[in-house]
């Protein structure tokens, strides 16, 4: 019998936190877990795979390809969650994923949270409203980055 997902980590993760106990357990419902050994990859960059993960165990390394070569720019953390692009737009993965030890990710796949709209709408809206803040941090954190960039190149701000 395959690993079954639990709420107690599905809350605990940046996607789940607003869910209350039966909210998270329709969800885990139409979950996947994968577990992974050191160095195996999740996804490659450009694969057409379009399902969203959520870190339980471990970490994973988030890398780019940039100049033919493999760069990391991110190791993720235990309940941060990976793919919300691929997930929301089914685009290509911009990123590659690789676990760092043994790590264990939840998955969950477009058409099977989308079967969730007409019996558990209100699932459905909290899941797309941590998917709407996650990608609003991320931006912001950015735009931040972009500042400082921009602060160090001009030698403005007071800093450099």
């Amino acid at each position: 019998m395959g690993l079954k997902p639990e709420c107690e980590s599905l809350v605990d993760s940046s996607l789940g936190q607003e869910l209350e106990k039966d909210e998270c357990q329709v969800l885990v419902e139409v979950m996947g877990v994968r577990e992974l050994t050191d160095g195996e990859v999740l996804v490659k960059e450009g694969d057409a795979d379009n399902t969203l993960f959520i870190l339980t165990k471990g970490k994973l390394t988030v890398s780019s390809r940039i100049d033919d070569k493999d760069v990391a720019v991110y190791t993720m953390k235990v309940g941060e969650c990976a793919g919300t692009r691929a997930f929301v737009d089914l685009a290509p993965r911009n990123a590659s994923l690789t676990a760092v030890g043994a790590s264990a990710v939840y998955t969950l796949e477009p058409d099977d949270f989308e079967s969730l709209l007409d019996k558990h709408p209100k699932v459905v809206y909290k899941v797309m409203r941590a998917l709407f803040r996650l990608t609003h941090i991320n931006l912001m954190r950015m735009n931040v980055e972009t500042q400082e960039l921009s602060n160090y190149i001009h030698k403005s701000g007071g800093r450099y």
